[in-house]
């Protein structure tokens, strides 16, 4: 493939009307920085970017024209409108899934957790991305994942094969430019520092378990919990969890919300037994919160030296992680420190600049 083969790079805006999550704040993110490197991608496409969309999507977005098409939605949609509209494009595709039928698609698939922990998503989500993955995976021009780890898994599961996955990790500091909210503070009667926040999910690969069995003991029992996001406490317990009573659901929290807990905060906690890349842990890091994360999946190679560990399978070592954390103010600012240095690795500039590379790179067919 030549220069200038394609039109444009078009971009999957499926996303746009859907319910927030976390694959599509970072779809958000990359967008802005394809914006800001524009000129990164000049001489390489005969017209601007451009997000194809649904008819309901929402106007404009990080400054690219919203372009509307076809007549259906959702998958459907993504599957038989999107890949007619963008023929002569190069799609790119930032959220998981795109167009089975049209190849010329970069596609950024964040995790392989429906192959790695299938009990952790509905029997029709996992058949679905089980039968679509490696499809995309063989047919469209790259794909893009957000860790090393991730990569691994991807090909492991057999999705694509190493030479076409290249790593396009997050970035975080977007976390900095959230506007603060400390009202969450009180309003949840919490003290600074006498508090650990960590994500309220059931999904088996979270591991929340863990957590709710080390706040059971006598050890923790002058720190609260903090749950933050849609489970709450009946959830739980209808999985035979038991809920002790120093745990406290936040419920979904804005961005502000997240910020002011995360700054007021003894820890962030994030025990899953694989993730994708972490990015929790690592806004905590940014923020100045010391992160307890388990060692599995992407966490060890996001946040590094910058975290302090805990087994995914002991509740033992998470009360003595806490605890140490509570003991000392000293030990407190160091692994505060440290992770502010770790989390400065993850820019949301250097993430676009490597998107931005990759685009160029298939474009022009290298």
């Amino acid at each position: 493939m030549s220069p200038l083969s394609f039109r444009r790079l078009t971009i999957n805006g499926k996303f746009l009307t859907a319910r927030p999550t976390g694959v599509h704040r970072v779809a958000d993110q990359l967008i802005r920085q394809i914006v800001s490197n524009r000129d990164a991608l000049d001489g390489v496409f005969r017209s601007p970017p451009t997000i194809l969309a649904p008819k309901s999507a929402p106007d404009g977005t990080q400054g690219v024209h919203v372009e509307r098409c076809g007549r259906l939605s959702g998958q459907l949609w993504e599957q038989m409108d999107l890949p007619r509209a963008a023929q002569p494009d190069l799609l790119l595709n930032l959220c998981n899934l795109g167009p089975v039928a049209l190849g010329n698609a970069i596609t950024m698939i964040h995790d392989a957790q429906v192959f790695i922990t299938p009990q952790s998503y509905s029997f029709a989500f996992r058949t679905w991305y089980k039968a679509v993955l490696p499809l995309i995976g063989r047919r469209h021009r790259r794909i893009l994942t957000v860790s090393r780890f991730s990569a691994e898994q991807l090909v492991r599961a057999g999705v694509a094969a190493a030479d076409r996955i290249s790593v396009v990790h997050n970035g975080v500091d977007h976390v900095l430019h959230y506007p603060r909210t400390p009202e969450i503070v009180d309003r949840l009667f919490l003290e600074r520092q006498r508090f650990v926040v960590a994500l309220s999910s059931i999904q088996a690969h979270k591991n929340i378990k863990i957590l709710l069995d080390a706040f059971s003991g006598p050890e923790l029992g002058d720190i609260k919990l903090v749950l933050f996001g849609g489970h709450d406490r009946r959830d739980f317990e209808r999985l035979s969890l038991n809920v002790p009573a120093n745990v406290v659901f936040a419920g979904p929290v804005t961005d502000g919300e997240l910020r002011s807990l995360l700054e007021a905060a003894l820890c962030v906690a994030f025990p899953s037994t694989t993730e994708g890349f972490g990015l929790p842990p690592l806004e905590g890091m940014a923020l100045g919160c010391p992160a307890i994360v388990a060692p599995c999946g992407a966490l060890p190679e996001v946040a590094g030296r910058g975290a302090i560990y805990a087994a995914a399978d002991s509740p033992g070592e998470w009360v003595e992680a806490i605890r140490s954390l509570a003991a000392s103010q000293q030990f407190w600012g160091e692994r505060s420190a440290e992770g502010v240095a770790q989390a400065a690795n993850f820019t949301w500039r250097k993430a676009g600049t490597d998107l931005c590379d990759v685009i160029r790179l298939v474009a022009e067919g290298r």
